[in-house]
Formats: structure tokens, sequence, C-alpha cells
């Protein structure tokens, strides 16, 4: 095992790890690390915004496949959002779609906000 310390020019922080390639140097195992982290960070999104709990099947494929199909779906949901211009989060779009996933509707009414229309009570009025 080998420690690496090395101290990004941009931040001033200094990282240390720990490595069993003896051929890189510092920076050079500091960028590996680094991207490495950017598909740690990329896979935690995925997670979180895609809602993949788990893969279908194991092999490269089915794995892209499944989160090419999850890409596609959040981009054109998003986009919906865009357009319609509505405040609602990608999150409630997701559940009102899934509640209504069988029910013969149209996206737009779906989405608009129910209308409020004010309560007619008989409190304080005299009959």
């Amino acid at each position: 095992m080998r420690r690496i310390g090395y101290r990004d020019p941009e931040t001033g922080k200094h990282y240390v790890f720990i490595t069993n390639h003896f051929a890189w140097d510092a920076k050079g195992g500091a960028e590996i690390y680094k991207q490495r982290w950017q598909v740690e960070l990329f896979f935690k999104w995925v997670k979180q915004n895609l809602k993949i709990k788990s893969f279908l099947g194991n092999n490269d494929n089915a794995v892209m496949t499944q989160v090419m199909a999850a890409l596609c779906i959040y981009l054109i949901l998003s986009f919906i959002k865009f357009m319609s211009r509505i405040k609602i989060s990608l999150c409630q779009i997701i559940r009102l779609i899934h509640l209504n996933l069988f029910a013969k509707r149209d996206l737009m009414e779906l989405l608009k906000p129910p209308e409020t229309q004010p309560k007619q009570t008989t409190q304080g009025r005299l009959l």
C-alpha cells in the first residue's frame, strides 16, 4: 500500500489517498480519484433523482439500458415542467402520474393546480 498526498492549487485543500499503484505520481493519482469521485456523485444523483432501486440485470448492457430509460423519462418530465411553467416539484409530478397512471386524463389538465372555490357557509347569516 502507498499513501499519496496532494494539495489542490485552486482550493488549497490537502488530500490524502491510499493506493496500491506504485507507478502513479501524486498529481496523477489525485486526478484519477477526482474522476472516480465524479462517477460516485453521478450514481448518487441517479439513485436520488431517477428512483432506480435495483438493477434488473447484471451486465453492462442491462444497467446502461435501465439508466438511459430512466434518464429519458426524467428529461421528458423536466421538459414538460419547464414548458408548462408549473410551480410543483418534479417529485410531485412523478407522484401525480403514478397515481393517475391508468386514468384516461389529459396530462396538462392533471398538472394544473385545483381550482379553489370559496365555501358557502350559512354561518354568520340569519336564516
